[in-house]
């Protein structure tokens, strides 16, 4: 018999947990962000992010995750994702992602962005990889705007991937073998969210629905494999790639981007969207 993974729903009183949980994070990031530049390790930056959250009483949610032994992931260029901190010395012109969670009682978040270590203005990056990770994350933006309005989850994809194909100049290509979640209780639940078009609905949205939406861009093929570290995710053609996340919920009265300072303000307004408190 053919089962469906439950979709957690939560009260307002459990999304304001983990919109505590988002703002920890959101500035332990900030934090990572401004210590990432030429010479400093991945492992400071992990560092870093860890002396914040646990300063402000958050718990680390990748910190033995299945055995993975760092408060972040830190995946460099070709990485595209779960690389592992630590001795590895960044350099200028270099694509860093990092990728952090943590818990407050109980309650998850989870959240990403992409560092260009230079600027092809002063001649100290490649524009392609600003291009990149902009496309990147404009892309998150609209995969959260049509969450605003959405009735199923994929329509989520769809926007993400009509984004990225509108988009002029050489193609990207949109990571299919690693996608969005659903996030609450655990960091990882159902329902996977596509950062493209599947040709399926997917799930009803309801209210009281939490996801992490991720989507990975790549500037070549799709196609990746693992490390013998059993973590690091990389491109098998070498080529560069960029990742930007966000939690963000549901609830009766809106939309609220739970790991933005604003609730996704700034970003949702242009697109037509109003992000709403939790009640």
């Amino acid at each position: 018999m053919l089962t469906r993974a439950r979709i957690e729903l939560k009260s307002n009183e459990q999304l304001r947990h983990m919109d505590a949980a988002g703002s920890i994070l959101s500035e332990g990031l900030d934090r990572a962000v401004a210590a990432a530049r030429p010479g400093v390790t991945t492992g400071e930056l992990n560092d870093v992010f860890a002396e914040y959250i646990t300063s402000r009483g958050a718990k680390p949610n990748f910190l033995n995750y299945h055995g993975f032994p760092g408060y972040i992931c830190a995946s460099v260029n070709e990485e595209v994702v779960h690389g592992i901190p630590g001795d590895r010395v960044l350099q200028t012109g270099d694509v860093l992602k990092i990728d952090g969670g943590c818990i407050i009682e109980g309650w998850h978040s989870d959240s990403a962005r992409t560092v260009i270590l230079g600027s092809s203005s002063e001649g100290t990056a490649d524009p392609e990889d600003e291009r990149l990770s902009e496309i990147t994350r404009a892309a998150l933006w609209q995969g959260i705007a049509a969450f605003a309005t959405a009735k199923h989850i994929g329509e989520i994809g769809d926007a993400v991937e009509d984004f990225v194909k509108s988009q002029p100049g050489k193609q990207l290509g949109i990571l299919e073998d690693y996608v969005g979640h659903g996030i609450g209780s655990a960091m990882h639940m159902a329902p996977d969210v596509f950062n493209y078009s599947t040709g399926m609905k997917g799930a009803k949205i309801k209210p009281g629905m939490a996801l992490a939406i991720e989507p990975m861009l790549t500037r070549g093929g799709i196609e990746t494999k693992v490390l013998e570290d059993d973590w690091t995710i990389i491109t098998t053609d070498g080529t560069r790639a960029s990742q930007w996340e966000h939690s963000v919920c549901r609830h009766e009265a809106g939309i609220w981007v739970l790991t933005a300072p604003d609730g996704g303000a700034s970003e949702l307004e242009p697109l037509g969207v109003t992000p709403v408190p939790i009640p």
